[in-house]
């Protein structure tokens, strides 16, 4: 995929430390991000036909936490996500997410994702992110989200709270956000959890096609207005339970927005 210059332009806008040598101190490279997002943005435009509603909800500057949910087989969720940050924001933002540990087993899997900003899950990751007024991308489902099956694709599962504490902790204002299609492009019919022991990840989703290559089906997704909650992060497991609901309760209903949304967009056969 070739470099697309006006993706370097975006990533010359972002508002980060970057050193001369184009690398912020996380180790995050311009050149990285131009081509990683060269390659996204082709994705974005052109393959899933992303419509992103409410981008402006997204705090310009400033820390904030994008939560949402998962499906699909794989991140592809999470991947147009970080472009709609990139590409439908002004000033562009570089979302961060927490990789899953597996991802950063893998050589070119680790260069990568740490090279444009994607750094292991742990919680002091996420912190440090926050405290230095990052834009963090989480999705409370983890791969229990992204191991729907299709006919699960607009069910949320159980939320992890620890995005909750870590919003509390820092003071930091959650954008719900509801995204479909991704299960749309790849429809999960069965995972191989034995398949996926073998290959070093989770489980290797199944289609109805065999092999989990993701089909050019339209996505939307829904940004909502940023939800404040008061507390420290030490609160009982109750109140963070009862905060995580609200959350999970406004990302149901930006889910229903976006499939109503992409239902009237969406012509018959296909095309948008």
């Amino acid at each position: 995929m070739a470099r697309d210059d006006s993706v370097r332009d975006l990533v010359n806008r972002l508002e980060l430390p970057f050193n001369a040598l184009g690398v912020d101190p996380y180790g995050i490279s311009k050149k990285h991000l131009v081509v990683g997002f060269s390659l996204l943005g082709w994705f974005y435009r052109n393959y899933f036909r992303v419509h992103a509603v409410g981008a402006e909800n997204v705090p310009q500057r400033g820390r904030a936490m994008l939560v949402g949910n998962h499906s699909g087989g794989y991140a592809i969720d999470g991947a147009m996500v970080l472009a709609s940050m990139m590409l439908e924001l002004d000033p562009p933002r570089l979302a961060q997410g927490m990789a899953e540990k597996f991802i950063n087993q893998l050589p070119v899997g680790s260069l990568w994702s740490s090279r444009t900003g994607q750094f292991t899950g742990l919680p002091e990751h996420a912190e440090r992110l926050l405290q230095d007024d990052r834009l963090l991308m989480v999705f409370p489902e983890g791969a229990r989200g992204t191991a729907k099956l299709y006919k699960e694709r607009y069910s949320l599962v159980d939320f992890g709270t620890g995005f909750m504490r870590l919003a509390l902790k820092t003071k930091t204002p959650i954008v719900p956000l509801g995204f479909v299609g991704g299960a749309d492009a790849v429809p999960t019919v069965m995972n191989s959890y034995t398949l996926g022991k073998l290959v070093g990840v989770p489980y290797v989703p199944v289609t109805p096609y065999g092999v989990a290559l993701p089909l050019p089906a339209p996505c939307e997704v829904h940004y909502g207005v940023p939800m404040t909650f008061e507390g420290t992060g030490d609160e009982e497991d109750s109140i963070i339970k009862a905060y995580v609901e609200q959350v999970k309760q406004r990302i149901a209903q930006l889910i229903d927005e976006a499939r109503k949304a992409r239902r009237a967009r969406v012509k018959p056969g296909g095309a948008s």
